[in-house]
């Protein structure tokens, strides 16, 4: 049989189809120079009415788009997970080793909550501890299983000097740290009342540089109360101390929300591979928005400057259309849809909780400085979140954060302007 030149082609795949079978026989023949006569014999061998058919193998670049100059496709299976994302940071510079290996010890703990939460019901860990914690809060049994994992992942990491949670009475030196001695301040379950009707929970951290008045080697002479002071000392930093920040929501999915004080980047925890994935860089949240995210049961104990703000937001106003309330009663739940679609969430005093009930320390600075690497606004109603140092490790401030818009709105109630 003779054989017909296909253009930048290299093989022509001759095969008869059998009746009774699904596997065809192939043959294979090299492509030689064509004459007019072999290319009517092709033609006539691929018609309707014979039992041959032909197939081109290789490349017809005049059937194949080409890229433009310059650029690459990306692969479908081209993923950047958590542990890759960090090591650039490290390379470029961001981060150093020793807080990769902290954050990475941070994402490791994360994963063991969220499957702890996801199985919670099953192994019993639902309900109430027995415990009090520290600010005078019935425990469940969760936050106790969380601080835990928490904690042993961060001393295990060989790079935390000191770690503060809110479910322990004080900081602590940790003895095992080889290097680096970063201060990693977090409420291990933030929500923690929702487990029980499986509503969205989350964890929520912040990392502050090494601080030499505080050493995990304790000189012999000196005493644990004293050791405990120098750890007060160095924990009590205002938020402009960040190094990072973050929260893990636990949801329909698991995902990590991260700044390194050069924007917000989102990563998803894919089960296929057990790893968390980026799914989003560089999050900006919208200057306004039309949600709010406020426990109105408390409505009537708010001041009167208060309670004309939420007024004024359930006004038609000149769209017609008042503000939606939406409030889940998880900080990280609410917080990450006002991130992502704009709009405000508050926890502000009343006349049973003072200063609120959210800890400076472990909320709100923390959230503070995401929210104002992603172009929105914390504030207490009259300053700045991160400008507040902490007199406490428990301190606790009222809380306005989302679209700057938003927040200057409620600022300006509150000062009567």
């Amino acid at each position: 049989m003779a054989s017909a030149a296909i253009p930048n082609s290299s093989h022509l795949l001759l095969y008869r189809p059998s009746p009774s079978h699904f596997t065809p026989s192939l043959s294979t023949f090299p492509l030689n120079k064509p004459s007019p006569s072999s290319s009517k014999r092709i033609n006539r061998s691929t018609s309707a009415s014979s039992p041959f058919r032909c197939a081109v193998t290789g490349t017809d670049e005049a059937a194949v788009k080409t890229s433009p100059p310059g650029t690459k496709k990306k692969s479908s299976f081209d993923i950047q997970t958590l542990t890759t994302w960090l090591l650039k940071q490290e390379q470029v510079g961001t981060i150093d080793a020793e807080l990769t290996i902290v954050l990475s010890s941070i994402s490791m703990a994360c994963k063991q909550i969220a499957s702890l939460v996801q199985r919670a019901g099953i192994s019993n860990l639902t309900g109430i501890q027995g415990a009090v914690n520290v600010q005078g809060e019935d425990q469940k049994k969760l936050d106790v299983v969380s601080n835990e994992v928490f904690s042993n992942c961060l001393r295990s990491s060989g790079r935390t000097g000191i770690i503060a949670s809110e479910e322990e009475d004080v900081p602590v030196a940790v003895e095992e740290s080889y290097s680096g001695n970063y201060i990693v301040v977090f409420d291990p379950l933030d929500g923690s009342s929702n487990i029980d009707a499986a509503v969205s929970t989350g964890s929520i951290f912040g990392i502050y540089s090494p601080n030499d008045e505080c050493l995990a080697d304790v000189d012999e002479d000196a005493t644990l109360d004293r050791s405990e002071e120098r750890c007060v000392v160095s924990v009590c930093q205002p938020g402009t101390n960040l190094l990072a920040a973050g929260y893990v929501m636990y949801s329909s999915s698991v995902i990590l929300v991260l700044t390194l004080g050069k924007g917000v980047f989102v990563f998803n925890l894919d089960p296929l591979y057990g790893e968390f994935v980026l799914t989003q860089e560089q999050v900006r949240i919208p200057r306004s928005g039309k949600i709010y995210a406020f426990n109105e049961g408390n409505y009537l104990l708010w001041d009167e400057r208060l309670r004309a703000y939420m007024d004024s937001l359930k006004e038609p106003g000149p769209t017609g259309n008042p503000y939606s309330a939406r409030y889940i009663g998880s900080l990280v739940g609410d917080f990450h849809r006002t991130l992502l679609y704009g709009g405000i969430y508050g926890y502000p005093r009343d006349s049973k909780s003072k200063n609120g009930k959210l800890r400076l320390l472990y909320e709100c600075a923390p959230m503070s400085f995401i929210v104002e690497q992603a172009g929105g606004k914390g504030s207490d109603g009259h300053r700045r979140i991160l400008d507040i140092i902490p007199n406490e490790i428990h301190q606790r401030v009222p809380l306005f954060i989302g679209s700057v818009e938003e927040v200057e709105k409620v600022e300006k109630f509150l000062s009567g302007v």
